[in-house]
């Protein structure tokens, strides 16, 4: 069993929701990083997504296209943000974490060398938010050898058809989008969500994470009611951003933000 497997059947058996904190590998520098994924973990974090910068972050708002540039301007490449990994799983073995990030980073290396050195670093999952399943069998092939689930977006605007096929492709949990736009969007619809969830659940077992438009505890309690995984970004890359000149308050923020959060959210059990 995988680790993200794992730690969701976990989750399930004592009735909670998994948190996922969202920050970009090298915000805003490349010493932080690794104290920043602890510091999530200890603050309540049941799995870490970890965005690999990128100079042209298509899917991504202001707020976390702000992140990569930051990153990108320390020269943070992806051999750079797996060698992150590999120094966080020094001391930490257990913590499922999953890259986000675009394909380019990725073809430059090469599929199976990319897959390889993920692996060996101790990654557990990968989302690449711009290969569309029809056009992503070689990647997924290569992370499948590896172990390595390949995590997928679904929104509010994808059709039955387009879920089905998502969903026989998908690994380790599924991604709904719960907002139409870019990452930080607003306007969350929580009856809508809901509905679109029953959709997606009809067609697949894997676990359904929920991710865009959550920016407080109030609304990772609403969305952790309904699904398996609440996923945070903006309202944390925003917070680095804050301290991106006091570098050594940032862990703390950070803390507590989601500390706040994991209590709302234990609150529904």
């Amino acid at each position: 069993m995988s680790r993200i497997s794992g730690r969701f059947k976990q989750l399930k058996e004592q009735g909670k929701t998994a948190l996922i904190p969202f920050i970009t590998a090298g915000d805003p520098n490349p010493e932080v990083t690794v104290d920043l994924m602890h510091a999530m973990v200890s603050s309540g974090a049941n799995l870490i997504e970890l965005g690999v910068p990128f100079s042209d972050p298509m899917a991504d708002g202001p707020v976390i296209q702000r992140a990569s540039e930051r990153a990108l301007e320390h020269h943070v490449s992806l051999l750079d943000v797996l060698q992150m990994v590999k120094t966080f799983r020094e001391r930490d073995t257990k913590t499922p974490l999953v890259l986000m990030g675009y394909l380019n980073p990725i073809e430059v290396m090469g599929y199976e060398n990319f897959a390889d050195r993920a692996e060996n670093a101790g990654v557990d999952g990968v989302l690449v938010v711009d290969i569309p399943p029809e056009e992503g069998h070689d990647l997924l092939q290569a992370l499948q050898d590896h172990a390595l689930d390949q995590i997928y977006l679904l929104a509010p605007t994808s059709t039955l058809e387009r879920i089905t096929k998502i969903c026989n492709m998908a690994g380790g949990f599924v991604y709904y989008v719960s907002v139409k736009g870019v990452t930080g969007a607003s306007h969350l619809d929580l009856v809508a969500v809901e509905a679109k969830l029953a959709e997606i659940r009809a067609r697949t077992d894997l676990p359904v994470g929920v991710g865009f438009g959550i920016k407080d505890a109030e609304t990772a309690a609403a969305v952790a009611k309904v699904a398996d995984a609440v996923v945070v970004g903006s309202a944390l890359v925003s917070r680095v951003e804050a301290l991106a000149d006091s570098p050594d308050e940032i862990a703390q923020a950070l803390t507590e933000v989601l500390e706040v959060m994991r209590k709302a959210m234990d609150s529904n059990t």
